[in-house]
């Protein structure tokens, strides 16, 4: 897990069809989407290996999760990372298209 004093931050990126994950204001992390109609899909997510094993890639997930149950839109977990994290959290298994 990150440290108490690390700040992290989640943020989507429509014009780069990403959510992207910062620590300390540096840039670590991402998670590729593509948008069509009410359907989101999650293609590929990705952690700085050198911050691995703090659960910013889970942090991540569960942004963009929350944020598409907050848009009304469906997910296509295309990425395995994705897909196992609904698998371990089924409280996001209705989201699936």
């Amino acid at each position: 897990m990150s440290s108490p004093t690390e700040r992290i931050t989640v943020a989507d990126r429509p014009g780069r069809s990403r959510y992207e994950i910062a620590l300390d204001g540096q840039p670590v992390g991402l998670l590729s989407y593509r948008l069509a109609g009410g359907m989101i899909t999650h293609r590929h997510t990705e952690i700085d290996p050198s911050v691995g094993g703090r659960g910013l890639g889970s942090a991540l997930v569960r942004f963009a999760l929350d944020d598409a149950r907050a848009r009304g839109l469906t997910v296509m977990p295309l990425c395995p990372f994705v897909a196992g994290f609904i698998v371990r959290h089924p409280e996001y298994e209705a989201l699936v298209a």
